[in-house]
Order: structure tokens, then sequence, then C-alpha cells
């Protein structure tokens, strides 16, 4: 199958699916308001609450949910074959994703930009506004686990990528006050930056940097090193303004991701590369996962993932400018993540080489996990070298591209998770937790870390970030996003509107999501991997709790309105203006 033709399909469905679905959801479903002041104007604060052009706001939140993981998860699900990765890619994203995504940001305005866990609380029960800030605060210290694990493992196995990424930072935060100070345009400065930076990948190759001196005088592994230097950065960063660093170099990346699709879609059609991995892969090894339900947990992001809502409800909604930015912003931000895991796809099965190189990197399941983002950067590599560039330059650039996205998301899920400590401490009473943003974000960081090196020894050759850690985030990532479809979904009932465009995708998740919690009790039990195995319960009961609370909610509010006593602005929509607890 000639690659070109999958992705000539693919963005003409992602086209189909913004043109009419997410019409249909910003008119007939989240009945959208123009005319409504949205929390960025009734709040704005300069730090949280700023109002932003929808490009600028768009830029933010397609990086932020777009780093390592929709092309993580999509390059190891190969494994079962490309078919039912890219099935589910497509079908999730327009259907599963969009409504997901751009729902999480209408729900989280029209409620004081509150987050998605308070807003269980709102909109479902007081109960389910503590389940699930808990589930949330565990699905954020895996998010900052794994992905400081992934920029770790590039930063070793591409040195070359170290000094290009190290760039961004002080080009973003020389954008962040030209534009903030100046009230320009955020364009030009920003497509400077991107030269810059690019320009810098012959400066990494030149001088590719590791950590190794340092990590042998200190006695320690190089993985351990870049972490710690990872989330030492990350605690300074979560605690800037975030027209500082974290918008322009959102922004940066959003056009740095763009140039990445047009170049591996280009290089696609140019190579004419036709796919080598087989459409179902019919000989997978005993013992290996069964596809059902592990796919959908394994693509995390590319399809749906609940971390999405935690962005939506978290930063987005605090930035949105007009209510009618959250079509584009929240649909077309699906769309854009979809784009990537299609990339992902086809870099592991189109640019890898022969079949018999794929074949040999996806002999199990563990190799496929192991091997993932490798087989991406040289696919890409691959595609590049299509047009003219080394494939090692295109290797380095496609590793720039990953720890870069990995990085913001990891300061954007700092930053949530600090939100969710002080949340926390507000809900407990404890006051210096609340009000105290270094104490929360130094909570925020040493949890994160501390799982990130926790000493485990039964990933096999995936280790413990893709073998072990991955799974967990995925079952724990996927069910947060159904729960936020079930406040979604309440909300939406509350409104007098059709719910099943929430319905319909949260059954399927949760579904699948607690099938696979399950087997991975088993799994955790059997290996002694204590730890993951009390965090997978408690994650478990927490989320079977909260959803019989939202199954109460949805028979509430039906009876409620079958008595006609339901508000057709779904009540908490329209509370008086406060200071939201975690602003």
């Amino acid at each position: 199958m000639p690659a070109v033709v999958i992705v000539v399909l693919v963005l003409f469905a992602f086209f189909l699916g913004y043109r009419f679905y997410s019409k249909y959801l910003a008119e007939k479903v989240y009945g959208l308001d123009k005319a409504r002041p949205t929390p960025a104007h009734e709040f704005e604060d300069g730090v949280d609450y700023v109002p932003t052009n929808k490009h600028i706001l768009f830029g933010h939140h397609f990086t932020s949910v777009a780093g390592a993981a929709p092309i993580t998860g999509p390059a190891i699900a190969v494994f079962w074959g490309w078919v039912p990765a890219l099935l589910w890619v497509v079908l999730g994203t327009i259907f599963a994703a969009g409504a997901h995504d751009f729902g999480s940001i209408v729900v989280s305005v029209r409620n004081r930009a509150q987050n998605i866990g308070t807003l269980a609380g709102s909109v479902i029960s007081r109960r389910a506004r503590t389940l699930f800030l808990v589930i949330i605060f565990f699905l954020l210290t895996l998010v900052n686990a794994v992905f400081s694990i992934v920029m770790a493992t590039l930063f070793i196995g591409t040195p070359s990528a170290v000094i290009p990424a190290a760039v961004v930072i002080p080009i973003a935060i020389a954008i962040g006050q030209l534009v903030y100070r100046r009230r320009g345009s955020i364009v030009l400065p920003t497509i400077v930056g991107l030269i810059i930076l690019y320009a810098t990948i012959p400066l990494g190759q030149a001088f590719p940097i590791t950590v190794d001196p340092l990590a042998g005088a200190l006695g320690l592994e190089a993985q351990t090193v870049w972490v710690i230097i990872l989330f030492t950065y990350t605690w300074f960063a979560a605690r800037l303004p975030v027209w500082l660093l974290l918008q322009p170099r959102d922004y940066i990346n959003s056009y740095q991701l763009f140039v990445a699709l047009a170049v591996i879609f280009i290089g696609v059609a140019v190579g004419l590369n036709t796919i080598v991995a087989p459409a179902f892969n019919q000989d997978l090894p005993e013992g290996s996962p069964f596809w059902f339900p592990f796919l959908f947990i394994t693509i995390a992001c590319g399809a749906i993932s609940g971390f999405h809502s935690l962005v939506a409800s978290g930063t987005t909604s605090k930035q949105l400018d007009n209510e009618q930015d959250a079509r584009y912003v929240g649909y077309m931000g699906s769309l854009g993540e979809g784009s990537l895991a299609l990339a992902s796809i086809l870099a592991c099965t189109a640019g890898i080489g022969a079949y018999s190189v794929w074949q040999e990197s996806y002999s199990s399941f563990n190799s496929a996990s192991a091997n993932g983002l490798g087989n991406f950067t040289t696919g890409v590599g691959e595609f590049v070298s299509n047009i003219g560039i080394p494939a090692a330059v295109g290797a380095t650039f496609a590793a720039v591209v990953v720890i870069t996205f990995a990085g913001t998301t990891l300061d954007t899920a700092v930053r949530l998770q600090r939100y969710v400590v002080q949340e926390i401490g507000e809900i407990t009473g404890v006051r210096t937790l609340s009000r105290n943003m270094t104490l929360a974000a130094t909570i925020a960081v040493l949890l994160s870390a501390g799982l990130a090196l926790f000493p485990y020894g039964g990933g096999g050759e995936a280790g413990f970030a893709f073998g072990v850690l991955w799974q967990l985030f995925g079952t724990t990532n996927q069910l947060t996003a159904g729960l936020a479809l079930a406040v979604i979904a309440v909300w939406v009932l509350a409104s007098g509107r059709n719910p099943l465009a929430a319905i319909i995708p949260l059954v399927f998740l949760l579904t699948m999501t607690s099938w696979a919690l399950l087997i991975n009790l088993g799994n955790f039990f059997r290996d002694g991997a204590w730890l993951l195995l009390v965090l997978d319960i408690i994650i478990f009961v927490l989320a079977v709790w909260l959803i019989v609370e939202a199954v109460a909610a949805m028979n509430r509010v039906r009876r409620e309105r079958r008595a006609g006593g339901a508000d057709a602005d779904a009540g908490a929509t329209d509370r008086s203006p406060e200071r939201p607890p975690e602003g």
C-alpha cells in the first residue's frame, strides 16, 4: 500500500470531521455563544487568566496535548498491524477526541474556567469532585514521570538534539518578552525563532552533549541525571507567568509541528514509500497482549486522551478570548494530534525499511515498546532524505520535535498538578498548601520525579517507562477521558441538548480501560510490582465509584427535566463570578 494514499484519505476524513461534525457539536451539542464573556476577561490577572488570540492559544493547546504520546503510542501499537492502529486514530480522533477536547473547554469556560475535577463536583456531585481530583493527581504524576523518561531516553540516544532542545528556551523567553511588553505580532518573531532553532541542528551534530561524565562522577545512571535536570528546570518553568515561556514556546512548537508534518508528508509523497508492515500482524509471539483492549490504551494520545481535558480545563479555558474560539482550538487541536499519530504510524511502517527490518524491530511487544521512538526518528530520517536532506539530520530533527513537544507537555502537566495540589489543599482546609505556589510546585515535582526514578526490574527489554509505566499511564489516561466525557454528558443533558456525542465514546472508553485495568492488576500481582498494583487498585476503585456517581447524576437530571425543574442553562453554567480556588 503506497503511504501517500493513506495520507490523502486520512487528511480528507479529518477535513470532513471539522467541516461538519465540529459544526454540529458547536451548534447542537455545546451551544456556543460569542456574546458570553469568558473567564479570561472576568478574572484577567496577567499570569494564568490572559485573553489570548485564538491562533496563539491554538499553539499552546495543540503543543501541550501533542507531546510525545501521539508519537510513542502509535509507534508501539503498529505491533498489532497498521490497520487497527490507523482505524482507531482516525475514528477516535473525529468522534471521540473532537467531542472530548472541544467539550472540556466549553464546560470549563461556562463554569469559571474550573478544572474538570472541580466540574465533576458542580455537575455530578460533591463527592465526585474529590474522587476525580485524586484520579487526576495520579494521572499527572504518571504523565510527568513518563514524559521525563521519554526526554531522557532521547537525549541519551540522540545527543545531537541537546543543543537545539535547549536553545528553544531562551528563544521563547525573548519572544514572550518582546510580544508582551510591546504588544506586537508574534508571527514574525516566531518564524525567526524557528529558523534559529533549526540552524542549531548542525551545531548539535557537531557538538553532541552527554551527561556520562557527570553521571560517572556522581555514581548515577545517565537517565537518572537527565531526569533530575529536567525536573529542576520544570520546577522553575511551572512557576513562571504563561506569557513568559509557556505561550511563546508553545507557539514555536506549533509552527514546528506544522513544519514537521509538512516535511514528513511531502517526503512520503516524493519518495512514494510503501507500507511494509502487515495490515494485521498474524505472527504474534506467544504471550503477547491481545490488541483488544490494549490497542486503545497503548495509543493513549492520538485518538483520545484524558490529559487533554486537563489542559483544556486547566490552562486553555483560562485564556479563551471568545467562546466560539473553542471549536477551532479544541476540535482542530485534536485533528492536529491525530495527524501527528498518522505520521508516527507511517514512519514506523513505511519509513523503517524492508519488511525484515520491521519484523526484527517488532519481534515482540517488548521490542516494539523499546524501539518505538527510535523507529519513528529513523522513519522520519528516511522521509526527509527523499527531499534531499541527509537522513542523519532528519533523525536529529525528529528527535528535537519529540523532545520539545514532550518538554511543553511536561511544563503544562506540572503546572496543572500545582493547581490540583492547591485545590486539594483548599478542600482539606490546609491553607499553606492552597496558597503557597512554591510548596505546591515542589510537591508536584518531587512525586513525579520519585516515580520516574523508582527502581523496577520487571519491564524486560522495554524497561520501566515503556514496558510497565506506559501501560498504567495509558489505562489511567483513557479512563480519565471517559470520566471527562461523563461530566460533559451530564452537563449537556442538563442543558437540554442531546448528550449522545459524549455518551457513545464514554461507554466504549470505560469498557476498554476498565478491562485493561483488571488485566494489569493480574500482571502486576504476578510480577510482584506492589507499588504499581496498589496504584492500579486505587485508580480502579475510584473510577468505579465515580462512574456510579455519574450514572446517578444523569438519572437525577432526567427526572428533573421530566418534572420540568431543569434549568436550560445547566444551573452551574451561570454561577456568579468569583475567583476559582486554583487561580
